[in-house]
């Protein structure tokens, strides 16, 4: 299992926020076109071009999105639900 962080941030913003959490994993970048970020869905609806959501996703090997989790900026995101769903995926409980 790999942990990532994207962002629509640029990338000298990106690194300096994640060394200063000390982050086990690695805070990636999708600026300034925000490819990724548009393709899984995470812009906010209500400024579609220029505001990204913060969402949890839970991607397969295979590249298929398996679960979902929308997250609030001034709130950290309880892991429970999304190991839950990497452990079913895998088969281990």
């Amino acid at each position: 299992m790999q942990i990532l962080g994207i962002s629509s941030n640029n990338p000298f913003s990106q690194k300096t926020f994640a060394d200063s959490l000390k982050l086990p994993y690695p805070l990636l970048s999708d600026f300034p076109d925000l490819k990724v970020i548009k393709r899984y869905g995470g812009l906010n609806p209500d400024r579609p071009m220029t505001i990204a959501q913060r969402y949890f996703f839970l991607i397969d090997q295979q590249g298929i999105v398996r679960g979902k989790w929308p997250g609030k900026a001034s709130e950290v995101f309880p892991s429970e639900p999304i190991l839950k769903a990497a452990q079913e995926i895998s088969g281990k409980r």
